[in-house]
């Protein structure tokens, strides 16, 4: 007897043929029967004899080692340039590039855009070209449809203030059919600190992306956002401005109201008249707009505030008695309704579950005694709503957007 190499006993023949014998058959019988496949396989060799050679192991082809190294440093590379751009180290981000609005696709320099050569446009027409100085400004970051959030330094002349703003045009914008068209710019204020940036400048909160989609969708007029910081200083000690000219302090108002305008004005195609111009904000930085179109309906024409606060309520009026009055918006309402005029266009938001719960009581308050005569209101209450900007944006799509989007124009020739 000899072993294969699974242990099962083989019989072994003098020929050199040799069957695995069932158990419980007579040794002599062949097995299997002529004709038919051993249940267990082919048979294998005893111990003792050599091996049945190996087919030898292919080795990959040169062609197919390189294909597979070239994909591997494609991959490593594809992640390497998205950890660069996530950090923001060039050349994997345009971030800090320079920026041009106005200018038409390919390039080239547009009606109205910077370094534009072309005539002006007739006196009578609704639309502004940029006056000038042109801004420098760099890119902050890129939406996926190819527009930018740049930002510039503005030293205000009418404020003396000097602090960042940052801007976003529609992609509307660059399009030639609309070269010659000036654009309606809301002024977007933060709340919270407001300083050193502006919250709404970030792309995660889907400002930018609304304004295209509701556009698209006719809800929106098309807007170009202006986003300066609100406040000349962080508000860790409980010291906020109001957006306004608190004596003693930076003139945040004007920087709102007449600085940041005439900066817009300088730099992109706009109207001529308060038609194109509103205001939206959050909490403090919805008082602020507030205040500014009740105080300024010669400039601006419409707001939406959202969460806002009714009345000033600086630390800082300590001692203004008089200023603090003149930044009312209640008392600023009055006044307006006593003129009979202009109008004004004021949309509201407020969340069921904001953290100041006087908010909603404050601001149905505020429609009920001053909505009338010029001062044409909406109100948009959120349930489950917070007092937080994500809560805002979606909302603003749902109402507010449409009511001051009905009466503003833009763009126009």
């Amino acid at each position: 007897m000899s072993y294969s190499p699974d242990g099962q006993h083989q019989p072994y023949r003098s020929e050199g043929q040799y069957q695995q014998q069932p158990y419980g058959e007579p040794y002599g019988q062949a097995y299997p029967p002529q004709g038919h496949q051993h249940p267990y396989g082919p048979p294998q060799p005893p111990y003792g004899e050599p091996p049945l050679p190996e087919e030898p192991r292919r080795r990959p082809s040169r062609a197919r080692r390189w294909v597979i190294a070239g994909v591997s440093f494609i991959a490593l590379a594809g992640i390497a340039a998205l950890v660069m751009n996530h950090y923001e180290i060039p050349p994997f981000t345009d971030k800090g590039e320079a920026v041009s609005f106005g200018k038409a696709p390919g390039g080239a320099g547009g009606t109205g855009g910077t370094g534009s050569t072309d005539a002006k446009p007739p006196a009578n027409s609704k639309a502004l070209m940029p006056t000038g100085p042109m801004a420098a400004f760099k890119n902050s970051m890129t939406l996926p449809d190819g527009t930018h959030v740049a930002v510039a330094t503005l030293d205000g002349k009418k404020s003396g203030f000097k602090g960042q703003v940052w801007v976003w045009a529609p992609k509307e914008y660059n399009d030639p059919k609309f070269a010659k068209s000036g654009f309606p710019v809301m002024i977007a204020l933060p709340g919270g600190a407001g300083y050193p940036s502006n919250y709404w400048m970030g792309t995660d909160l889907g400002l930018q992306s609304s304004i295209g989609k509701w556009y698209g969708e006719g809800k929106s007029k098309p807007f170009i956002l202006a986003m300066p910081v609100l406040n000349p200083g962080p508000d860790d000690k409980g010291v906020y401005w109001d957006g306004s000219d608190i004596p003693g302090q930076p003139k945040m108002g004007t920087w709102l109201t007449d600085d940041v305008p005439d900066f817009m004005k300088a730099n992109f195609r706009t109207v001529k008249s308060r038609d194109g111009w509103a205001f939206m904000g959050s909490s403090t930085g919805g008082f602020a707009g507030l205040k500014a179109v009740l105080k300024h309906p010669d400039k601006f024409k419409a707001v939406i505030a959202s969460g806002p606060d009714i009345v000033p309520d600086s630390p800082l009026w300590k001692g203004h008695d008089k200023e603090k009055a003149e930044n009312n918006p209640e008392l600023l309402a009055k006044q307006l309704i006593d003129k009979k005029g202009p109008d004004v266009y004021l949309a509201f938001q407020v969340g069921t579950d904001e953290s100041n719960k006087n908010t909603l009581p404050n601001v149905q308050k505020f429609i009920a005694t001053y909505g009338k005569g010029p001062i044409h209101t909406d109100l948009r209450v959120i349930q489950g709503g917070k007092h937080n900007a994500k809560t805002y944006v979606p909302n603003m799509g749902e109402g507010p957007i449409q009511f001051i989007s009905k009466v503003m124009e833009g763009p126009v020739e």
